[in-house]
């Protein structure tokens, strides 16, 4: 999460790539044809797209704002089933998560973490602002 708070402030999603789901995990999970090139070109592609709009989001003190904490609301974990979004095994996605941030003057404000997944014992963001 560290990375991702870094990523956003800085406008630089590479950074937070090491937070995103992984491209060989996503070639096991899912049952679609080519998912390698569906990572790239649609997720981390939308991924990109969404860390420079919260950069924007945060303004000018972007590079001078910090994650201070993330609300994963744990109630709303489920286990996503084979077939159930094009899936071929089972895992855990958590949706809507809100990454607080706050500027170097005090301002807060809270960003949209739309879906994370659990591969391995460990979460990574799939979706950072909405489906799209």
């Amino acid at each position: 999460m560290a990375l991702l708070g870094e990523a956003i402030s800085s406008g630089d999603a590479s950074v937070a790539l090491p937070a995103f789901f992984p491209s060989v995990a996503y070639a096991q999970v899912k049952d679609i044809p080519n998912p390698e090139r569906d990572w790239e070109a649609r997720l981390v592609s939308a991924f990109r797209r969404d860390i420079a709009e919260y950069a924007k989001k945060l303004g000018k003190q972007a590079p001078h704002a910090s994650l201070v904490s993330v609300e994963v609301p744990e109630q709303s974990a489920k286990l996503m089933k084979p077939g159930s979004e094009g899936n071929r095994v089972p895992y855990y996605r958590v949706l809507r998560s809100k990454l607080h941030f706050r500027s170097a003057s005090g301002r807060e404000a809270s960003l949209e973490l739309t879906s994370m997944i659990s591969w391995r014992g460990e979460w990574y963001v799939v979706h950072l602002h909405g489906f799209k």
